[in-house]
């Protein structure tokens, strides 16, 4: 491609640990990273909420502050932090806090955890995704929907989020959290009955507010009626991101904040030197995807040089996620990422790339960069 394209990249980083690492590896990798792709002209650099699994950013507002020391202009938030078990407050002062000492570089992006889902899933029988060939729109793949009833009842999921509350504790209302982290920034939060208080920092924080969400449903809806930016995430559901971001435009309504519906999309990408190379990079993808969906949680990134091929039943669980993975040389994700900027028509899109080897995954960004046109970018 190598000409300046219609939108922005930037960066997703999951921090992962790679088989035969440790996190602390997978921390000092994450902080290289960003150097780089700082360097490299990507726009953002978010990290997401994750715990109990193989990736190191479980607590996104203190890797961010480090992330934020160790570069100079890109702008660092959470995609996303998980407000169902988070308090309003406690989010709005830890991303006040890093913007008083980072102003104006600051994202904060909330999505929902599981607990609600799977508190709605408990003693019932969750509804299947209507069925649904996969679809070409446009040249971009979108497959079926993915049924998360099975993970989501999970005993090792259902023990994750015990332990991430208090006991006793219930999940709040993600709509209510949301408005109240406005009002907490705009200096307009009144209790119940009548009691004015105030968060420092957090008050007139200049945070970049964001909201995610996979399907057109709450968190879509959320987002366009508070006139809030959108993420929608490609990477995690392809199957249900173009009618999120539908949804998202259908409830936009113009705010202080925008006065357009604002989109970003994700991405999971591997870019090499040429399409063989990067399918090799990428070949145990579909592995750690599996782990995610039997429930086990994100293992330790597998080597491709040491681990056998998926089987036909492995496959089929995961084949979502493979077929919707960008993987080649610069030129052909380039032509993919277009593809889905151009289905979704979003105003940015965000990459996450992850391999087994750190510098293979620095090559990525960089070639990607490079072929992306991206202003800054040296030459590869």
């Amino acid at each position: 491609m190598n000409a300046v394209n219609p939108v922005p990249l930037s960066v997703l980083d999951l921090s992962p640990v790679s088989e035969g690492s440790s996190v602390p590896e997978a921390l000092r990798n994450t902080l290289d990273l960003a150097r780089h792709v700082e360097a490299w002209g990507y726009t953002r650099y978010w990290v997401a909420e994750h715990h109990f699994v193989a990736v190191a950013s479980s607590a996104p507002d203190v890797l961010i502050g480090a992330i934020a020391a160790a570069t100079h202009t890109i702008r660092v938030g959470a995609a996303a932090v998980q407000l169902g078990h988070n308090t309003a407050i406690g989010v709005v002062e830890s991303f006040g806090t890093l913007d008083a000492l980072y102003p104006g570089r600051i994202d904060l992006g909330l999505g929902r955890s599981g607990q609600r889902r799977a508190e709605a899933l408990a003693g019932a029988a969750a509804p299947e995704p209507a069925p649904r060939a996969t679809e070409i729109r446009d040249g971009l793949i979108i497959p079926p929907p993915f049924s998360a009833a099975k993970l989501l009842s999970s005993s090792r999921l259902a023990a994750s989020f015990g332990v991430l509350q208090q006991p006793g504790a219930e999940s709040p209302d993600f709509s209510r959290q949301v408005e109240d982290i406005l009002a907490f920034l705009n200096g307009t939060y009144t209790t119940p009955d009548g009691i004015d208080l105030h968060a420092g920092p957090g008050e007139g924080a200049d945070l970049e507010l964001w909201v995610f969400g996979s399907s057109a449903g709450p968190s879509a809806e959320l987002a366009g009626r508070l006139g809030l930016p959108f993420g929608a995430n490609y990477h995690v559901s392809p199957g249900t991101t173009v009618e999120a971001v539908e949804a998202y435009r259908a409830a936009f309504r113009p705010s202080s904040i925008l006065s357009e519906p604002y989109v970003v999309v994700s991405a999971d990408a591997v870019v090499a030197d040429d399409d063989t190379t990067a399918r090799e990079l990428a070949s145990t993808y579909g592995h750690w995807t599996h782990s995610i969906r039997v429930g086990r949680g994100a293992i330790p990134y597998p080597n491709p040089d040491t681990t056998p091929p998926l089987t036909a039943e492995e496959r089929t669980l995961v084949d979502d996620r493979i077929v919707t993975q960008f993987v080649g040389s610069p030129s052909t994700v380039a032509e993919r990422l277009d593809t889905l900027r151009r289905v979704t028509d979003a105003d940015e899109l965000v990459v996450t790339s992850v391999t087994h080897g750190h510098e293979d995954r620095l090559r990525s960004y960089e070639l990607l960069a490079h072929e992306w046109g991206l202003a800054r970018v040296r030459a590869a």
